[in-house]
This record gives C-alpha cells, sequence and structure tokens, in this order.
C-alpha cells in the first residue's frame, strides 16, 4: 500500500471560508432481518453537511466508491480537495486510490486504531443511531434505507443544531456562513427550545420510515 498522508491532524474546526476543501467519511453498518446493511458517508468538515451517502449489502470498495462520485457530482468541489478516513480496507485499496486521482481527490488517513483521527464520521455515526432506533434490527433493508434517507434528508441536514457551527444546522451554515463572534442570539435560541423526547423521536423516525418504504435496490447511492 502506497503511503498516504494524515492531511486533517484531528483539525475538524469549521472554516466558514473553506467549505467543499476538506470532506471525510467512514462506514457503518444496520441489522436487518435480510442481513446488514453497510453504509458509507461523506461529510463537509465545514457545514457538517452529508454531501455524499451509500447502501449496499456488502462492504466492498464499491460501497465507499460511490458516495465520493455522488458528493462530486453534486457539489463540484474545487481542485484538490482533502478526503480523510480511517484506514479501512476499502478506503486504502488500489481501487479507490485510482478514483480519488481521477476525480482530483487528495486522499488524507488517520492512523491505525486511533479512531480520533477521524472523529467527525465516527461522531455523525452516533448521532445517526441515536436518531433511530438500531436497538432492534429492522424487518427489512428497504425500510432501513428509506429512514437513513429521511433522517438525513428531513432532519440531519435542515434540523440538527451543531455547537461547533455557532447552534446552526449545516443547512443554515451553507446558506449563510457566520461571522466569528455573532452566534449569541442563536446559542441563546439553541438553549431555549425544548426537543422532543427520546422516545418520542425514535418512534417517530421508525413509523415514518415504515410508511415510507418503497422498493429501492440493494446496492443505492442517494
Amino acid at each position: 500500500m502506497p503511503f498516504r498522508p494524515d492531511l486533517v491532524n484531528r483539525d475538524f474546526q469549521p472554516d466558514p471560508a473553506a467549505a467543499d476543501t476538506r470532506w471525510c467519511g467512514d462506514t457503518t453498518y444496520i441489522p436487518t432481518h435480510e442481513g446488514w446493511l453497510y453504509l458509507a458517508t461523506v461529510i463537509d468538515i465545514t457545514s457538517r453537511r452529508l454531501v455524499g451517502r451509500a447502501t449496499a449489502d456488502h462492504p466492498r470498495t464499491s460501497l465507499v466508491a460511490d458516495p465520493l462520485r455522488a458528493a462530486c457530482h453534486r457539489r463540484h468541489p474545487p481542485a484538490s480537495v482533502i478526503f480523510h478516513s480511517d484506514r479501512g480496507c476499502q478506503y486504502t485499496s488500489r481501487e479507490f486510490a485510482e478514483l480519488a486521482d481521477n476525480l482530483g481527490i487528495r486522499v488524507s488517513v488517520g492512523r491505525t486504531g486511533q479512531c480520533w483521527d477521524n472523529a467527525l464520521a465516527e461522531s455523525f455515526f452516533a448521532t445517526l443511531k441515536r436518531g433511530l432506533p438500531c436497538d432492534s434490527p429492522w424487518p427489512g433493508k428497504a425500510a432501513a434505507r428509506a429512514a437513513i434517507f429521511e433522517w438525513v434528508e428531513n432532519r440531519y441536514n435542515p434540523e440538527r443544531l451543531h455547537s461547533d457551527l455557532g447552534y446552526r444546522t449545516p443547512a443554515d451554515c451553507e446558506a449563510a456562513p457566520q461571522r466569528p463572534g455573532h452566534h449569541t442570539d442563536s446559542v441563546r435560541q439553541a438553549e431555549q427550545a425544548q426537543p422532543p423526547t427520546s422516545c418520542t423521536r425514535l418512534s417517530r423516525s421508525r413509523s415514518s420510515a415504515r410508511k415510507r418504504v418503497r422498493p429501492l435496490n440493494d446496492h443505492q447511492s442517494f
């Protein structure tokens, strides 16, 4: 495997002037009664927006290649955007390196066994699994896939508040980049807001996802 440096060095602080210059991603799996559903992500470090994702019934390199292609197609990043990941075999494969090179992406990887080197991507999965009921298997992969899609598009990107963004959402951050020291009102509003309880949130996520299940391919970027 060729040497790949760590170009992020645990610096996940947002820079309003650097959107789509640093991305990160990771993979996880969701249990279903039809087997594991694997999920791969691409996250913009500046806005925390999930800009690319894919699901599949396998953890092969194409799982992580598809969301990177989707992110490039959707965002049209400047040349030499950094994509940071852990040292999983998919990300260190020759196939992925060739794809990144063809897309003009610089590959960055953390150290072996150091989860903090990719803390932002790890944190996203923790948030996802708190927001979706993953304590027991989903009835099927289509149901889990539909729930992930709805949670990302209708809740995480447009509604999830981030303290590092001055208690703004990824969508708000990209719509109106914040000037340093001008988030007092946002902080006050966030502290006064009363979010739904965990039980209400989980119940609503699963109920809504089951109502919206539609036939999908086993391997899909969305």
